[in-house]
């Protein structure tokens, strides 16, 4: 890899391990349109951006606008409400320790919301670790990454070139190539290893696997 002087690190899925109340939620969509609960794996072979497709894929209809808020909306209220049973992903306190010990710089950049973001990341104690903590601003979510990583490395005077951006979903690999950057995904979230091969990134089983790629 190019030398990295600065680590962009998603959240949901990386740094949070949240995968089971995303199950709970996506399953609280499905019951609410009359769909049979999803595995953990279906939800993965499902998963897609924009989220959109995700859901009309698997309650096999075309989602209006009106439907569309709503799935979004109900998503994110049993999101919410379990959230706090979710926990760090392994070793992430101490990853992100050593990676400050280290000389590199990072923020955080997450399609979640900001006002939910920004008081979650606060809660965990790990706001000291980042330059810039940037989530999603607007009221119904579900878009790419892309346009938000090139705003986020811009309002930091960052050269994409010494970024790396760490993730666990395919969009993240898409994003760091729109603009210009690095990326490393990991295994421990919402897509499967065969689906972020695809993108032609490293792919690794946890975040531990994936900073000592930044030295190899």
């Amino acid at each position: 890899m190019t030398p990295i002087s600065h680590v962009v690190w998603d959240w949901n899925g990386t740094l949070l391990n949240d995968n089971e109340i995303v199950l709970a939620a996506v399953n609280e969509v499905c019951a609410e349109f009359g769909r049979a609960g999803l595995s953990w794996a279906e939800w993965q072979a499902a998963y897609a951006r924009p989220m959109r497709v995700s859901y009309e894929s698997v309650l096999a209809r075309v989602l209006d606008e009106e439907e569309w808020a709503r799935v979004d909306k109900l998503y994110h209220e049993r999101y919410d409400a379990l959230l706090h049973t979710s926990d760090l992903a392994a070793g992430v306190p101490d990853a992100l320790r050593r990676l400050a010990e280290s000389g590199r710089t990072q923020s955080l950049l997450s399609m979640w919301f900001h006002t939910r973001l920004t008081p979650t990341v606060e809660q965990f104690g790990l706001t000291q670790y980042f330059t810039r903590i940037d989530g999603l601003a607007g009221e119904v979510g579900g878009g790419s990454k892309a346009e938000s990583l090139i705003q986020h490395l811009e309002a930091q005077n960052l050269n994409p070139a010494e970024v790396v951006l760490i993730g666990d979903v395919v969009d993240d690999g898409l994003a760091a190539e729109a603009a210009g950057s690095q990326c490393i995904l990991v295994t421990t979230g919402a897509m499967t290893r065969s689906a972020l091969q695809t993108t032609g990134a490293p792919v690794t089983n946890s975040i531990s696997e994936a900073l000592l790629l930044l030295d190899a």
